[in-house]
Order: structure tokens, then sequence, then C-alpha cells
């Protein structure tokens, strides 16, 4: 992929070119962007295209491909999976990241209220113009360079003793397990957090990262404790218990565990919001199969035709050959 995709339908706030920055677009960057974009969250992924994994052979042990897959085809699918939940991809390297100044805010009816909404970053890029965000998710392997400076203590980076002297490097014992930094906004996903190397324990620790900052984000919003936590799977309809789709029953269930500065309309207008995502939640059987039909396809596209010609039963390619001349 290459140059910039156009992005989903997500509602960046006005005051940012997007809500989430996410600087890497291997494995845990995208797996980040699929969880914030389709969150509904304006995310933009930056990809150099120089991803450590390029130099893995033959990738062989992600779960769900059971002969392995090779890493052009498998940097393809993470990538179109990102593009495909609504992340734009921009094909550049990020030089330096900055915390935003009070001046740099535009100044119309739009701005956002309040010092904590006022937080953000700037990403000044190699080629291209820059761009802000709300949050940044830092999900390079090796170099943290361009995060140097957000920090007050300069703890982003420790000094090692190496071969050739000693040697800085970007301290993977910053972010906290989930990829949280003292630097309010920042988040860290992947081997640059010391999650370690293999491209599908990065995956999952980039969408560790993302549900983090979006629980944070909702806790932001007024939600708290276990409605904080965002679960982004779809239900079958035919499981759903008509009486938890009352608000009036998440308005009770919330106001039992709200916190003491939360007012009687806060708790509904937080209940009706929750009961309306959890509605979207599920969808019918007849949705689940054709969302499970496109997926088969859309994987089809992307992979080689010979092969997909050669795994087809002759009998099966005939068959249908037949019944495409018989439709015409």
């Amino acid at each position: 992929m290459t140059g910039e995709t156009p992005s989903g339908d997500g509602d960046a706030d006005r005051a940012f070119d997007a809500d989430v920055a996410i600087v890497g677009g291997g494995p845990a960057g995208c797996s980040a962007g699929v969880f914030t974009a389709r969150y509904g969250l304006e995310t933009v992924v930056f990809d150099r295209g120089s991803s450590s994994l390029r130099r893995c052979a033959c990738l062989e042990n992600y779960l769900g491909f059971p002969c392995g897959i090779d890493v052009e085809t498998f940097l393809e699918l993470a990538q179109t999976h990102a593009v495909e939940a609504g992340c734009r991809l921009r094909e550049d390297l990020v030089e330096s990241v900055a915390a935003l100044t009070d001046d740099e805010f535009e100044e119309d009816d739009g701005e956002p209220e309040g010092a904590a909404e006022r937080e953000g970053f700037r990403l000044e890029p190699q080629e291209g113009d820059p761009l802000t965000a709300r949050f940044v998710v830092a999900a390079t392997k090796y170099d943290g360079e361009y995060l140097r400076g957000l920090d007050d203590d300069g703890a982003l980076f420790v000094t090692e003793d190496g071969a050739d002297g000693s040697i800085e490097r970007f301290d993977r014992a910053y972010p906290d397990d989930e990829g949280r930094t003292p630097v309010d906004g920042l988040y860290v996903a992947g081997p640059l957090a010391g999650c370690g190397d293999q491209a599908i324990i990065t995956a999952g620790h980039g969408a560790t990262v993302a549900r983090a900052l979006l629980r944070d984000l909702r806790q932001r919003e007024g939600y708290w404790g276990t409605f904080a936590t965002q679960y982004d799977w779809r239900r079958d309809r035919e499981d759903r218990q008509e009486e938890w789709a009352d608000p009036e029953r998440w308005v009770d269930r919330l106001a039992a565990t709200a916190p003491d500065d939360r007012d009687a309309d806060e708790i509904r207008r937080l209940a009706e919001s929750y009961v309306a995502d959890r509605d979207e939640t599920y969808i019918d059987t007849e949705t689940a199969s054709r969302r499970a039909e496109r997926g088969q396809r859309r994987l089809a596209d992307i992979l080689d035709d010979e092969v997909l010609l050669e795994a087809v039963d002759d009998a099966a390619i005939l068959e249908r050959a037949a019944a495409l001349e018989r439709s015409e």
C-alpha cells in the first residue's frame, strides 16, 4: 500500500487533525488501529515501510495460518484490515512528536473547554504536512527517538553499556503493562514496550493498548468501573435478553455503583448511551452470514489467483462455469 488511504466515518475532535495517531504500521500498530477506528475514533497509522518483520523469511507461528504465510501477504492483510476498519494509512516516517502548546489550538467556537481536553500532540513527518492528534500510540520496534523531549525529567531514555561503549535507548519499562505512560495521552505498544518480538504477541499487545486507551477515554467521558471497558465483539441477536434492552434497567444498575459526583441526569445520559451502544453489538444470522462471506471474498482478493485456482477442485470450477453460462 502506498500513499494515504481514505478514512472511515470517525468523528474527530475538531481541535485535532485526528483522534489517534499510531506510529508504526506493523502487527502492533495495525491491531491498535483496528480497535480505535472501529470505536469511531479518527485514526491515522504512519508506516515507513521498513518493518523489522520484513526480515522474516516466512511467518509460521501466527495462529490461523496452518502452513505459514509470507510476510508481505501478512502485512498487506494487516494494513488492509486497519483501512477497512476506518484507519488512514500514511506512508511516512515520523521524525518527532511534541506536546501541543496553547497557542497551537484553533481559537474558534469549536475549541474544547478544560485543560484536560486541550492536551494533544503535533507529529512532524519526514515528508508531508504535520498532523495533530489527541492521542499517540508509539508502535515502532527499535527506535523511540521521535519521542524525545515529551517527558519532563528525561526518563524516556536510559543509558546502557554496549560492545561499542555506552548507548542510549528508549526505556521499555517506561510504559506500564497496558502501554500507558506518565505522559498523558501517550501510549506505547509492541516491542518498544518490552512485550516481545513475536508477531502474534505484538498484535495482541497492540489490541491491549488500544483497549486501555479507549477505557481511559470513556472514563474521561464519565463512565467508571466495568462500564468504562469497551468490548468489541458481535453477538447473536437471538441471544439478546429483551429486558436488558430497557434503558431503565441500566439507569438503576449504573446508579447502584455511581461515584458521588454523578447526578441523576448524568447517570441517565450515560445509561442511555451505554444501552444504545450495547444494542448495536447484536446482529441477526443473515447479517452474520453476509459478513462472513464478505470476509472470505476480501481474503480471496489478496491471495494469488493461480494458487486459488490450483486449490479449487476442477469439477467445482467446471460446475461454476456452467452455472454462470446458464444464468446469462
